[in-house]
This record gives C-alpha cells, sequence and structure tokens, in this order.
C-alpha cells in the first residue's frame, strides 16, 4: 500500500506579524536614539563663555541625546588648557548638565601677554576675563615658581583683586623677596611665605588716614610715607 505524504502549511500570518512588530520596534528605537538633546546648563565656569564650552564640547547643534556620549564630551573639552575638571550629569526631558573647574589664573605676564595658570600653562585669550588679575613686570626664577605659585593662591582672591602689577625684587638678604603695587597706589614687600599676611590688607588700610607709601611686610611690619 502506497504511503501518503502529508505536506505542512506554512503559517504565514504570524510570521508576518512577527516581523511587522520587530520593524515597528527597531524603527522606534532609531526615533528614540535620534531624540535630541532639549537644552544644555553650563555651571561652575568664570572665563570660559558658556557658548564656547557648548561649542569645544561639540553640542552647538544639539546633537542625539542618546547617542552623545560623556566620555567623548570630556575629551573635547579638555583640549582647552583653561579646563581642570568636567562633570556631567543627566537628567529628564534630556537634558545634559556640565560643570566646570577652571584653572586659576595667577598673572598676565608683561612680556608676551599670555596668562600664567596655576599649573604653570600658559594660554592666550581672546576675551576679557571677568575679573582682575596682576601683571608680572619681570621673570620669577624657575627654582623659585612652585613656592609663588603655593602661596600666591592663599592670597584672598578679592585681595589679588587689588594688586596691579608684581616684581621678583630679591636682595643680598632674601632671594625670595616680591615687591606688589597695588590698585590703590600703595606698595608691598613680601616674602613668599608671608604671601598669606596680604588678606589683612584691607584691616591695615583705615591705620594709614589715606596716606600713601610702602608697607614693608618682608620683615617686620611697618609702613613707610612717601614724600
Amino acid at each position: 500500500m502506497a504511503k501518503v505524504i502529508k505536506k505542512k502549511k506554512l503559517r504565514l500570518l504570524p510570521f508576518l506579524i512577527f516581523i511587522i512588530v520587530i520593524a515597528i520596534i527597531v524603527f522606534l528605537c532609531l526615533i528614540i536614539l535620534d531624540t535630541k538633546i532639549k537644552n544644555i546648563i553650563i555651571t561652575g565656569n568664570n572665563v570660559l563663555k558658556d557658548d564656547d564650552i557648548i561649542t569645544l564640547a561639540g553640542l552647538a547643534d544639539y546633537p542625539s541625546y542618546y547617542k552623545t556620549l560623556n566620555v567623548n564630551i570630556e575629551k573635547k573639552l579638555k583640549k582647552n588648557l583653561l579646563i581642570k575638571d568636567i562633570k556631567i550629569k543627566r537628567s529628564f526631558y534630556h537634558i545634559i548638565e556640565i560643570d566646570i573647574d577652571e584653572y586659576q589664573i595667577l598673572y598676565k605676564k608683561e612680556d608676551n601677554g599670555k596668562y600664567f595658570l596655576e599649573n604653570k600653562n600658559e594660554i592666550t585669550l581672546e576675551n576679557n576675563i571677568p575679573y582682575m588679575v596682576p601683571k608680572l613686570i619681570n621673570e620669577i626664577p624657575d627654582n623659585k615658581i612652585d613656592s609663588f605659585i603655593k602661596y600666591f593662591k592663599r592670597i584672598d582672591l578679592n585681595i589679588r583683586e587689588k594688586i596691579s602689577e608684581i616684581r621678583y625684587e630679591p636682595n643680598e638678604y632674601d632671594k625670595d623677596r616680591f615687591l606688589l603695587y597695588m590698585d590703590d597706589g600703595n606698595s608691598v614687600y613680601l616674602t613668599i611665605t608671608k604671601f598669606e599676611r596680604l588678606n589683612y590688607y584691607n584691616d591695615v588700610l583705615p591705620q594709614l588716614e589715606g596716606r600713601k607709601g610702602i608697607l614693608y611686610l618682608d620683615s617686620g611690619n611697618h609702613f613707610q610715607i612717601m614724600e
């Protein structure tokens, strides 16, 4: 007796539904991945402008929120010598928050017009900075610069803004001696390790009764009236 072979019917409908569902999922995923950044919040910056940071980070066109990786943003931003550290936070509604920590600008060099940072890098800035920094009118020896940075940073920022010029001016007794020209017309002699004493400058001024002169803080504490 001949054997009858039964043909299996292909179930095309379930297969087509499966393909359509997969296609819809892929389409939705692509739409989600292409969702653009809605807002960029910049904090912590003083010298760099928000627009400069956004452009440097490659976010000027508000690209895809999900395709834009934090590590790539950091890599691009760290090309700027003024940026010390970066913290990136993401929040709902496709918002990226970038917190910038800038290196302190200690002074501007008179010989080349560059700004000297706390990490010893020198940079050129096209835009005016939002706070005052003194001008260095001569060179600080290489073997003194680390100590200078360490102790100069201990001066309060509001006092630093009162310093108009810095001159390295050693004598036979003190090779760490500096002369600071203040914006009010007074001058201050200081040795490196005593820079922190300048934080009391505002307390000394009333005692001078409007007189101008030289304040010696390198050896003792006395004020010499100008002739």
